[in-house]
C-alpha cells in the first residue's frame, strides 16, 4: 500500500472513529486534552507504519492500543506511576488488537463501527461544555467528535488554519481549568446541556446549508456532517424529542440540496427549484424522525416545528400547492415558545405567499423599527420580494440594492445585484 493510500485509509478510519477512540481514552486517561493528543500521535504512528505493515483489520483498536501505550510512556516521563499505568496494562493484556504488528492487531473482537454507547455521548457533552465560547465548541465538536482536521473547519468556516488550532488549544486548556468531568450529564441537567449540544449542530449544519460568507453558495460537505452527528445523537438519545426534531429538520432540509445550486454553482431560489431532484430518501427519514417526535407524545419543540415547516415544502408539489397557511401557523407556534426576530421574518415570507404581500410589509415595518435585525441583509432583501411583487419596482430595487450591499457571500450577492438591476 503506497502513501497516498494510506492516508486515504488513516482518514476514513478516523472521519468513521475519532470519536469512540478520543471518548475511550479519555475514560482511560482522564483527561481529555490529554486524550486527544494522544490519538493524533497514534495516527501519525499509523500513517508511518501502515504502509509497511498493512492496514491492522481493527485498525480502530489499533489505533487506541497505540495511544494507551503512548500514555504509559507519557507518565514515566513525567514521573507519575500509579493505578493508572496498571489499569492501562491491564487493558492492553485484555486487548490482543493492541500489539503494534498489523498481524498481532487481526487478532481479537472487530471494532463495530455501528455500535453506540455513552463514552461517545459523554465526549459530546464535554466538546460543547457551557464553559467554552460557542467558536470552541464547534471547532472541538467538529475536531473530536466530527473527525474533521483543522485544516477542514478551517476551509469550512473559512478563517485561518491558526486560528482554529488556537481555538482547540485553547478550549482544551480551558477545560482541563475548569476540571470538567468526563460524564454524560446528570437526569436534572441532562435538558439544559442537551440544548447547547444542539445548538452547536444547528449552527454547523445552517453553515453547510447556507455559507455565511465566501465564494460558495452551500458548503454541503460541512450539513452533512452535522446531519451525521444528529444521527449519532438521536442513536445515542433516541427518546429525546428536540434530538429527533433537528435531525428531522436537517433531513428534509438537505433534501433540498441536490436543486438548490446549479452545475455553476449559481443559487437556485425555492420557486424555481426542480422538485424531481430533491432526495426522496431524506424526506422519507425526516419524516419518520418527525413521526417519533410525536410517538413520545411531549409535544413539537423548537426543532420539530421548524421540520414540520420544511415538511410541508418536502410534500408539496410545486410552490403554489405549498400549504401556506399552515407554515403561517406553524411560525406562530414557533414565535410563542422561541420567539426572535428571524422567525418573525420567516413568517413575514409566510404570510405573503399565503396572504399577499400587503399583509406582510407591516411585519416588516415593525422588524425594522425594532433594529434586532439592523445589518441582517435577508431583511431588505425579503422587503425587495414582497415591493416587487406588490408592483413597486423601484423601491424593490433600492431594497435588493441595500440588501446586496449587506450581503458577505459572494453568490448571494451576485444574485441580490441582478435584482437591483432589473433582471430577475
Amino acid at each position: 500500500m503506497d502513501t497516498e493510500e494510506t492516508r486515504r485509509t488513516v482518514a476514513a478510519v478516523w472521519r468513521i472513529e475519532s470519536a469512540r477512540i478520543v471518548a475511550t481514552l479519555t475514560r482511560s486517561v482522564g483527561d481529555f486534552g490529554l486524550a486527544e493528543d494522544l490519538a493524533q500521535e497514534a495516527l501519525a504512528d499509523a500513517l508511518a507504519q501502515w504502509p509497511e505493515a498493512g492496514v491492522p483489520r481493527n485498525p480502530a483498536a489499533w489505533l487506541t492500543a497505540v495511544a494507551k501505550r503512548k500514555a504509559i510512556d507519557h507518565w514515566r516521563r513525567s514521573e507519575r506511576y500509579d493505578a493508572r499505568i496498571a489499569l492501562l496494562a491491564q487493558d492492553l493484556e485484555r486487548d490482543p488488537a493492541g500489539t503494534t504488528g498489523a498481524a498481532d492487531a487481526a487478532d481479537g473482537d472487530p471494532w463495530d463501527p455501528d455500535r453506540i454507547d455513552d463514552e461517545v455521548l459523554g465526549l459530546i457533552f464535554v466538546a460543547c461544555h457551557p464553559v467554552l465560547a460557542q467558536q470552541a465548541q464547534v471547532a472541538l465538536t467538529l475536531r473530536v467528535v466530527g473527525g474533521l482536521t483543522s485544516e477542514e473547519i478551517a476551509r469550512a468556516f473559512l478563517v485561518p488554519v491558526s486560528t482554529v488550532q488556537q481555538r482547540i488549544v485553547r478550549a482544551k486548556k480551558t477545560l482541563a481549568a475548569a476540571h470538567v468531568p468526563f460524564e454524560v450529564p446528570g437526569r436534572d441537567e441532562f435538558p439544559e446541556r442537551l440544548a447547547g449540544v444542539l445548538s452547536v449542530l444547528y449552527l454547523v449544519f445552517n453553515e453547510g446549508h447556507t455559507a455565511s460568507a465566501g465564494n460558495d453558495w452551500m458548503r454541503p460537505e460541512l450539513a452533512r456532517e452535522a446531519v451525521r452527528l444528529a444521527r449519532v445523537l438521536v442513536g445515542l438519545a433516541p427518546r429525546e424529542p428536540e434530538a429527533l426534531g433537528l435531525l428531522a429538520l436537517m433531513e428534509l432540509t438537505a433534501a433540498r440540496f441536490p436543486a438548490r445550486v446549479t452545475a455553476s454553482g449559481e443559487p437556485v431560489q425555492l420557486d424555481r427549484q426542480d422538485r424531481t431532484r430533491w432526495d426522496r430518501s431524506a424526506i422519507s427519514r425526516g419524516r419518520a424522525a418527525l413521526a417519533r417526535v410525536d410517538a413520545l407524545g411531549r409535544g413539537r419543540g423548537p426543532y420539530a416545528l421548524q421540520a414540520s415547516i420544511a415538511e410541508c415544502h418536502a410534500i408539496a408539489a410545486s410552490i403554489d400547492d405549498t400549504d401556506w397557511e399552515r407554515i403561517v401557523v406553524l411560525y406562530e407556534a414557533l414565535g410563542r415558545i422561541a420567539p426572535s426576530p428571524v422567525v418573525e421574518l420567516n413568517r413575514a415570507g409566510a404570510v405573503a405567499m399565503a396572504r399577499g404581500p400587503e399583509a406582510a410589509l407591516p411585519i416588516l415595518d415593525r422588524l425594522e423599527a425594532a433594529g434586532s435585525l439592523r445589518g441582517y441583509h435577508l431583511l431588505p432583501a425579503t422587503r425587495a420580494e414582497l415591493l416587487r411583487r406588490s408592483g413597486r419596482e423601484d423601491e424593490a430595487r433600492a431594497a435588493f440594492a441595500e440588501a446586496a450591499a449587506l450581503a458577505r457571500n459572494e453568490r448571494e450577492r451576485a444574485l441580490l445585484e441582478t435584482k437591483a438591476a432589473g433582471s430577475s
